[in-house]
């Protein structure tokens, strides 16, 4: 099954929900299987209230701007049906979840959270992988080196589909070793008569044993590997579970 994510984010008349502040744009960019579809959501909202001066320099939207726009439940079912049973991947999740779950509430609709399959804050990742640093979107562009230069306002769709490319940068450690097992075979691994005939006169194979030096190669790799994808790495767990058997059998035989 493809792996639905919507890459969100969204601009506010302020910081805080429960003073009242409000949604005025709002992007949902989809990914399934770490592809873009070209599917996207993208509105702007009149907020009912003026928009803070702090806020309109981050994002520079201002109310004559939003005179005529539709109001959050006019695109409510709209954005619920976009979001529904996806990964909903934000940065900073619980600022746009707070704003969207007041939004949802004001009209008795359920929560974010009970819409979505699950929520993914690409913030919390962030500092889990480089912590004391900074952590923004602009400096994770420049860690990643994504090119943001368009970027001198907030907007969501912009910053929606900079943090898409973020994200493939920050799980790209884990994910670069998954094999395509629906692709089909190559010839020469067809099941043959010709190439059965050969594998019945073909000699026993030579076992070659891996070095010293080839181990501990093997085995930087894989701690390179568990750093990139947050100590995530399959193989060093599956190399664990062998490693434990190996001495389990030796205490087995020396017993």
């Amino acid at each position: 099954m493809q792996t639905r994510r919507i890459f969100l984010d969204t601009e506010t008349t302020g910081l805080e929900p429960r003073l009242g502040h409000r949604v005025i744009e709002i992007a949902c960019v989809e990914m399934k299987s770490r592809r873009l579809t070209g599917r996207h959501l993208h509105h702007y909202l009149n907020p009912d209230r003026e928009v803070d001066a702090g806020a309109q320099a981050i994002h520079g939207i201002d109310n004559s701007f939003l005179e005529d726009k539709p109001r959050f439940k006019d695109i409510a079912r709209e954005f619920m049906a976009f979001i529904a049973d996806a990964e909903l991947v934000i940065h900073n999740a619980p600022f746009d979840i707070g704003f969207l779950d007041m939004e949802l509430a004001r009209l008795d609709l359920p929560a974010t959270q009970e819409i979505c399959a699950r929520v993914c804050d690409t913030l919390k990742m962030a500092r889990e992988r480089r912590p004391g640093k900074r952590n923004s979107l602009d400096a994770l562009c420049e860690h990643y080196q994504i090119d943001n230069a368009h970027r001198t306002l907030h907007g969501a769709l912009l910053d929606a589909e900079l943090l898409a490319d973020v994200y493939l940068a920050m799980t790209r450690g884990q994910e670069s070793l998954m094999m395509d097992m629906s692709a089909p075979l190559p010839k020469s691994a067809s099941h043959t008569s010709q190439s059965e005939g050969a594998a019945r006169t073909r000699p026993p194979l030579r076992v070659l044993r891996a070095s010293a030096e080839e181990r501990a190669a093997h085995a930087a790799a894989l701690e390179h590997i568990r750093q990139e994808s947050g100590g995530l790495c399959l193989f060093q767990q599956e190399s664990r579970v062998e490693d434990d058997g190996n001495a389990d059998d030796a205490g087995r035989d020396s017993s």
